[in-house]
């Protein structure tokens, strides 16, 4: 029996959100997926529609609790931004994740990465990537019009690949480490300096709120001025019109 053919229970589950174990094995693997993670956060600060995650548990089908993967990095293209415990797609309009990073770490068997490929090419996902920090490789698998994950035919370690739906490219030359670049040609920016730049930009929203706020009270207190001054000048003008009026009325009297 296939696990299509299987009864599924939608009674109330239990979908944990994580599995005890952390986000990378090594410094090196967290940090590359810290990198992706972050960097593709920055990229598409300014869709709304776009959700990124790393080492997120992904359910694919309700009711299969053990049906799932944590992939390093994903992306989803048509999901709001906001926080989750974990990416049931049954509760997302049924969007899988279109793009998925892995970051592969000593641990990860042959035989691992294998399940991960069919998993990923089951369950819906357009661009597979796997990087090997230790050996310096980079695979790439794209979705074909057959609806299998195909090895991306490229360059050796997809050197000047573009992703179609990130627009990303991965400069990747023979015995050099992975650099990626954004679509206006900026390299992924370590979090340091990712984090700096935060900062920076947020001092300077801080800055222009605060000097537009300062130019709105003071056209606020230019207007009073002004009413102020109306006010002045008609009471002034009310006066002499009076004053007219008692001095035309004093003559009326002395005639």
């Amino acid at each position: 029996m296939t696990i299509h053919d299987e009864a599924i229970d939608l009674s109330p589950l239990l979908y944990p959100d994580s599995d005890g174990q952390p986000m990378g094995e090594n410094t090196k693997q967290f940090t590359l997926i810290a990198l992706i993670k972050e960097n593709l956060e920055v990229l598409f600060a300014e869709q709304p529609d776009v959700f990124i995650a790393g080492d997120l548990f992904w359910y694919p089908v309700e009711g299969r609790v053990t049906i799932r993967r944590a992939p390093d990095a994903m992306v989803v293209f048509g999901r709001p931004k906001g926080d989750r415990g974990s990416y049931k797609q049954w509760e997302e309009d049924n969007i899988p994740p279109q793009v998925v990073f892995e970051i592969i770490s000593p641990g990860n068997t042959v035989k691992e990465m294998q399940h991960k490929l069919e998993f990923y090419t089951t369950y819906g996902v357009e661009e597979y990537y796997a990087y090997d920090p230790d050996d310096e490789t980079l695979d790439g698998w794209i979705r074909s019009a057959t609806g299998d994950l195909e090895p991306i035919a490229h360059t050796p370690n997809l050197n000047g690949w573009v992703s179609p739906r990130l627009g990303i490219r991965f400069d990747m030359p023979i015995q050099r480490s992975l650099t990626i670049y954004r679509p206006d040609g900026e390299p992924f920016k370590p979090l340091g300096v990712l984090f700096d730049e935060r900062n920076q930009a947020r001092r300077e929203r801080q800055i222009l709120a605060l000097r537009l706020q300062q130019e709105q009270e003071q056209r606020e207190a230019a207007e009073q001025e002004r009413e102020v001054a109306e006010q002045r000048a008609q009471r002034e003008q009310h006066e002499r019109e009076a004053a007219e009026r008692e001095r035309e009325a004093a003559e009326q009297r002395a005639a």
